[in-house]
């Protein structure tokens, strides 16, 4: 069974956005944070020693990482994220996960000619992953959802290219969710239209 949370929360003027997820292949519950759509910290529990002695239940994974989703979520809202965040992400480490991991490329310019252009990058433990499926859902102001899919290219590149107008990029957000070798990885993006500079 696989489940998860995602939750925005505010903190001064820094939306941080907060998902946690089973990583049922390296038997983690890991809770990532990020802010405007990079990851800046995460935090994991091992159950690997549960799942050997056996009788560790679902609702027991979910409870542990709804518990662990809670208490960051907590020391966002009080100023002291540093204090929960895992110390161990070194690149060796990082590359030992083999972690999914979806990267927006051009987040300064993202309209141009009445187009949206999404120009994205998934890696996987850092190296670029071909033939990954991006599904993109875009949440718009007063309309449906719409949904569109792209693959990434022999780099881990994709580009997502639509038809829309620049004012109504405003209160609009694009949740992403990279499939790769039966792994995913979601992030979610907010667009919002850029002031011109006098």
């Amino acid at each position: 069974m696989i489940f998860g949370f995602n939750t925005d929360v505010k903190h001064e003027d820094t939306v941080y956005h907060v998902q946690s997820e089973a990583r049922e292949n390296e038997l983690l519950l890991q809770t990532q944070v990020f802010v405007r759509g990079r990851c800046i910290g995460k935090r994991a529990t091992s159950y690997a020693d549960k799942a050997a002695q056996g009788g560790f239940t679902d609702q027991q994974k979910e409870q542990v990482l709804r518990d662990q989703h809670r208490l960051v979520l907590d020391t966002i809202r009080e100023g002291r994220l540093d204090s929960v965040l895992d110390k161990r992400d070194t690149p060796e480490t990082l590359a030992a996960i083999k972690e999914l991991d979806v990267q927006w490329l051009n987040a300064d310019s993202v309209h141009a000619e009445r187009n949206l252009i999404m120009r994205l990058r998934v890696t996987d433990g850092g190296s670029g992953v071909q033939g990954a499926r991006l599904t993109f859902r875009f949440a718009r102001p007063d309309k449906a959802p719409f949904y569109t899919q792209v693959v990434t290219d022999a780099s881990g590149h994709a580009e997502m290219k639509l038809e829309m107008e620049e004012s109504s990029l405003s209160d609009s957000s694009v949740l992403v969710q990279a499939s790769y070798s039966g792994r995913t990885a979601t992030r979610k993006f907010r667009l919002r239209k850029v002031e011109a500079q006098p």
